[in-house]
């Protein structure tokens, strides 16, 4: 694969059952009692800052970022982060982050956080949260809580529970 071959490109509305059956096949219906997808029950993804992966008109891949906060300071949660899987291994994950990361950071956003493989994330520069100091909701594996500074320094002082960010929150 060629880098002129795929397209990564700012989520659309219009990319959102396509986005849903991705979701579906790499997922599976265990997603919904994930700590992350209790939080995205209530407030949505942000679409200047999620994106697609597409080969032509085939779309292989999607990252989200939603807003949350954590205790009192307003931060991004990323993910998920997904790639069909006949195409993974191709750079198209590290692709969507490397775009989310570098969006997020021109729209003046300072922390994103997620749940996700230390060893997988850390290549782009997400750290590991030291255990106790942010809480999510339900059942996760503190080693899996993650933060990345878009501003040097943001992640100072910062600590307590996740929640949505609920002046961003759904309405009805």
């Amino acid at each position: 694969m060629t880098d002129l071959s795929l397209t990564i490109l700012p989520e659309t509305a219009r990319d959102a059952q396509a986005i849903e059956r991705l979701h579906e096949r790499t997922f599976g219906p265990g997603r919904f009692v994930l700590s992350a997808y209790r939080i995205r029950e209530h407030v949505d993804h942000l679409l200047d800052v999620s994106f697609t992966a597409r080969i032509g008109t085939l779309l292989v891949g999607s990252v989200r970022q939603l807003p949350v906060l954590i205790g009192e300071t307003p931060c991004l949660l990323l993910g998920p982060l997904t790639v069909e899987p006949p195409f993974r291994d191709r750079g198209i994950g590290r692709k969507l982050m490397e775009r989310a990361l570098k969006d997020a950071r021109d729209k003046g956003h300072r922390l994103i956080l997620l749940v996700g493989d230390e060893p997988y994330y850390s290549r782009v520069g997400f750290k590991q949260v030291e255990k106790g100091r942010v809480t999510m909701p339900g059942p996760v594996d503190a080693a899996r809580v993650l933060v990345f500074e878009l501003v040097e320094g943001a992640f100072e002082g910062v600590s307590g529970v996740v929640a949505p960010d609920w002046s961003k929150a759904r309405v009805g």
